[in-house]
């Protein structure tokens, strides 16, 4: 997420693995709509269900409150979570801010063992994943003293922080962690640099709850490698602000923030054993920054968009949900600076094809999901959408 000017879109999407393709008979955009749901929240950055069959939704907001909110917009008086007190000072001042609490994620047992997960900034400014577990007495309410810290990323700079936070359907923990920031293309070389976890995503073993660390699943890609670290299931990303399974294939997309020309998002096919270089900082979507080599382990997007057309992705979801059904198996996915949706498929012979879905005219700091597959906007300026038809 990076706060930039107001850029309207012109002219199409550009795909990867060839030629620029577009959508052939385009499903109609205006036959749905982002209805608003909820609001008024403070700064949102994400939307969660906890999958233990209750239908709640919870938005997380970025000075550090979880809020249960209900299908028909109705938000509990008091936050599931409040570590208001454990996050840096800039995310109360009103300016822009990268940092703050930006993630949640429900263990996919939360029903029966009531712990969950979350990303934010501390008070040093550093990256912490931190495990919380539900009242005893009230599921509505989580256990403040039950935080305890698994892992603490140090950070060189204030942005680029990424913020992404998935169990994958193998039951480990995925985290999206930004290069440190800088602006100036990756000063620090973290991204490429497999000795830190800056600019990578990591791929944790968080089941054991008897403990107050992590364990490295057995088969991450560089856990046999020299001064690797082998909490490492990828590499290569600048800032990469969101990413998500497909809950019914598994696969994985993973937006990452652009820097000079062009935003982009990735995608692993389910089943992959990771170790790829999604590219950066010697890639920035397709254009080639550096002549430094890259091995053949580089991973290019599937899809880029360039600043004419926008300024920050904001990764989403493929729906799965139920009440469109013209709209199953589509990516969303769409721009924080000038509210563009998006949507893109893989057609039978393995193309990408895109299309733009519509204009929001929304901040949009992130896309969520209900436990049904149901799709939500998120806007940054305090609002909660459903996407529904007209």
């Amino acid at each position: 997420m990076r706060k930039l000017i107001y850029i309207v879109l012109i002219g199409a999407l550009c795909l990867t693995h060839g030629q620029v393709v577009y959508a052939q008979n385009p499903r109609d955009p205006y036959a749905y709509r982002f209805v608003q749901v909820g609001g008024k929240f403070d700064n949102p950055l994400y939307l969660t269900h906890a999958n233990d069959g209750s239908g709640r939704l919870f938005v997380v907001e970025q000075a550090g409150q979880v809020w249960i909110m209900y299908q028909d917009g109705k938000t509990l008086d008091q936050p599931f979570l409040d570590i208001n007190a454990l996050v840096t000072d800039d995310t109360f001042r009103g300016g822009y801010t990268e940092r703050g609490l930006l993630s949640l994620a429900f263990h996919p047992q939360y029903a029966q063992n009531g712990y969950f997960f979350i990303y934010y900034f501390d008070r040093d400014g550093h990256t912490v994943l931190a495990r919380y577990r539900v009242s005893a007495d009230n599921p509505n309410r989580a256990d403040p003293n039950s935080g305890t810290i698994l892992l603490r990323i140090r950070q060189p700079f204030s942005d680029h922080n990424g913020g992404g936070l998935k169990f994958g359907p193998d039951g480990y923990l995925y985290l999206s962690v930004g290069d440190g920031g800088g602006e100036q293309g990756d000063p620090e070389g973290n991204a490429q640099n497999l000795s830190v976890l800056l600019g990578k995503i990591l791929r944790l073993d968080v089941n054991n709850f008897d403990s107050d660390r992590y364990a490295i699943p057995p088969d991450n890609p560089f856990v046999n490698v020299p001064n690797a670290a082998p909490e490492i299931w990828a590499y290569g990303l600048r800032n990469p602000w969101r990413i998500s399974f497909d809950r019914e294939t598994g696969d994985l997309y993973v937006a990452d923030v652009g820097w000079a020309g062009a935003e982009e998002v990735n995608f692993v096919p389910s089943g992959s054993k990771g170790g790829m270089n999604f590219g950066w900082n010697i890639f920035e979507g397709n254009n080639r920054l550096s002549d430094k080599p890259i091995g053949e382990d580089y991973m290019p997007p599937f899809v880029t968009y360039d600043h004419t057309q926008g300024c920050s992705v904001t990764g989403g979801y493929v729906y799965r949900g139920g009440q469109l059904q013209a709209l199953r198996g589509l990516y969303f996915y769409g721009d924080y600076c000038n509210g563009n949706v998006w949507v893109a498929e893989r057609d039978r012979s393995g193309v990408w094809r895109t299309q733009l879905f519509r204009n929001t005219r929304r901040q949009i700091s992130s896309f969520g999901e209900d436990e049904r597959g149901e799709l939500y906007l998120i806007d940054y300026k305090g609002y909660v959408l459903r996407l529904q038809r007209s």
